[in-house]
């Protein structure tokens, strides 16, 4: 590393590169008055359902999407009609905790402005969707209410920051997410955009700079945060940006943080040169270097990510490109010298569900949620609990629900609400779909290419009849699903994933690895169920006969020869 020289910073954030030489995103965002836009003005345009002209990527920043129903987009088409515009908005939640008092308020906008339904993200927050152009407004001054935002939630810059969810070690968990709002908090944009255009505020003139770390172009893309402890990777820690393993001490205390950099998990069908990478752990830090690490790392993707070509943007292909070592050396010219990694291990990324009682005495209960979805039946019986439980729930990163710190005389009245409604019976599934995920997809996400989360429950009892023959059905499989290979559900490490080609076609890959440390490859292109099935069949059978004792399908897959190991991202695509 001592022969590594570093270029002087390139601070293309402040357009030191002429702008034609840079992506029509970044040119974008550099002129938008700091993500102002004309926003404002194009939601009072009553003509169309949608923002005009490109406003909607600046929209991202402010935490909302525009898309349409798909599912009638041909028929409109036909019938000379625009498509049927709405938004999708997400909330900053940051490591998943939500108190009872903004989940009632939440369920109570779902209802109101989006089409009765709710959902739960991988990345531990609500996303609403059917949102009218004229119900945007009302459902961010409804969240500010209860002191939420969704400042942060899209666009180029970092996303929400997740924290594990593990009952069982009460007060790390709680460190973690109070780390988890602290760094959200630090590293939000800081323009006054948002209080302008949703709250109604006026502008402020200052001389000082409105965004002095993220410049006038933000982020070159979208950069993930995680913190999570050992030894469950529930986060997919793997699959962040800027990822903190918590290294607790002989005290039981939180001594430090190993920091993963680089990892990410979008690629493009057909073009090589993008891929999923898994992150690569540089070093180990104190809990009081938090902020300045997370800065440095930052910096360096400001500085030095690729703002020209936006297929190659995240970070992960600038840490390839610029080698690991640079990387490092880069950070800690910002941050000063890491110390070396510690050692930890992991051993499972799945929630655990039902009740868990913590060494506190407060009880914990995590209840399944198959994809994330939420309707109004649902909602409105765990706005039950929610009206006699004076705590908070937990998100987590497997779109699951937890009703957390319930005392032991909260927690009879609790599971007789949780029995009366039926809501217990959520657990009572297979092994293999307690550990399944899956994106939104069809009908209302603009990239997606097949269904995911429609079809998926549908897929799953098909795949359990395999699993039943072969007598697997108590092993526990991760799989994943997604309707194109941007990776929401975090597929490219699952032990089996699906990524959508096509209305009914998927992509199949095989050997992630079980606690989200390896990636999986390609094992089957662009084929419909009837082959998928096959597949699965052919591997499940061998797996139930050839398999060593506690090894797990993703392992297997690789030491039978079914499926050759991914030891680098860049390698995924030989």
């Amino acid at each position: 590393m001592t022969d590594i020289q570093l270029p002087p910073t390139d601070r293309s954030c402040d357009i030191s590169q002429p702008l034609e030489r840079l992506s029509p995103d970044e040119t974008l965002k550099y002129k938008s008055e700091q993500l102002r836009g004309t926003i404002a003005l194009g939601l009072l345009d009553r003509i169309t359902s949608a923002v005009p002209g490109t406003d909607i990527k600046l929209m991202k920043f402010h935490g909302i999407y525009q898309q349409d129903d798909r599912d009638v987009r041909d028929e409109r088409r036909r019938q000379k009609l625009e498509p049927a515009y709405q938004f999708m908005i997400r909330v900053r939640l940051p490591g998943g905790i939500c108190t009872t008092e903004r989940w009632l308020k939440i369920t109570d906008l779902a209802c109101k402005h989006g089409n009765e339904t709710l959902r739960m993200t991988t990345r531990q927050t609500f996303q609403f969707h059917w949102i009218l152009k004229h119900d945007i407004v009302p459902v961010i001054r409804g969240l500010h209410e209860v002191l939420l935002d969704t400042v942060a939630a899209c666009g180029d810059d970092s996303r929400g920051v997740m924290a594990t969810v593990n009952p069982q070690f009460p007060a790390i968990q709680a460190e973690l997410s109070a780390l988890a709002k602290t760094v959200s908090d630090h590293v939000i944009p800081k323009t006054r955009a948002y209080h302008e255009i949703w709250y109604g505020e006026e502008r402020i003139a200052s001389s000082e700079p409105e965004e002095p770390f993220y410049g006038k172009t933000y982020m070159p893309r979208k950069f993930k945060i995680g913190f999570v402890a050992p030894p469950n990777n529930d986060i997919d820690i793997y699959a962040q940006d800027l990822g903190y393993i918590a290294i607790i001490g002989e005290d039981g205390k939180i001594a430090g943080f190993n920091v993963a950099v680089g990892g990410g998990m979008g690629r493009t069908d057909k073009a090589p040169q993008t891929y999923p990478r898994t992150a690569s752990v540089i070093g180990f830090i104190t809990p009081d270097r938090l902020i300045a690490v997370t800065e440095a790392v930052m910096e360096v993707q400001r500085d030095y990510g690729n703002r020209a070509d936006r297929a190659r943007a995240r970070f992960k292909y600038t840490v390839d490109d610029k080698g690991l070592d640079w990387i490092k050396l880069a950070i800690e010219e910002r941050a000063g010298s890491l110390e070396p990694a510690r050692s930890y291990d992991f051993t499972s990324n799945a929630d655990t569900y039902g009740w868990v009682e913590s060494d506190d005495g407060l009880h914990h209960f995590t209840l399944f949620i198959e994809n994330g979805r939420l309707n109004r039946d649902e909602l409105d019986k765990i706005a039950q609990i929610a009206r006699i439980h004076k705590s908070h729930f937990r998100l987590t990163p497997n779109q699951n629900l937890m009703i957390s710190n319930v005392t032991s005389a909260e927690k009879p009245k609790i599971t007789a609400l949780l029995e009366e409604t039926g809501l217990i019976a959520f657990n009572e599934h297979s092994t293999l779909r307690l550990n399944s995920m899956a994106c939104v997809g069809l009908p209302t996400c603009g990239l997606a290419m097949a269904d995911s989360e429609r079809y998926l429950p549908s897929l799953i009892t098909k795949i359990e009849e395999i699993l039943t023959r072969y007598n697997l059905q108590d092993e526990p499989i991760t799989l994943r699903m997604t309707g194109c290979p941007n990776g929401c559900s975090r597929p490219f490490i699952a032990e089996v994933a699906l990524t959508g080609r096509a209305p009914g076609k998927y992509n199949l890959y095989l050997g992630g690895g079980f606690h989200g440390q390896r990636l999986n490859r390609l094992y089957r292109e662009n084929i419909g169920e009837e082959a998928i099935l096959e597949a699965l069949d052919e591997a499940f059978s061998r797996y139930a006969a050839e398999r060593l004792p506690n090894e797990h399908f993703g392992d297997f897959t690789i030491r039978a020869g079914i499926i050759r190991e991914v030891t680098e991202g860049r390698f995924s695509n030989d």
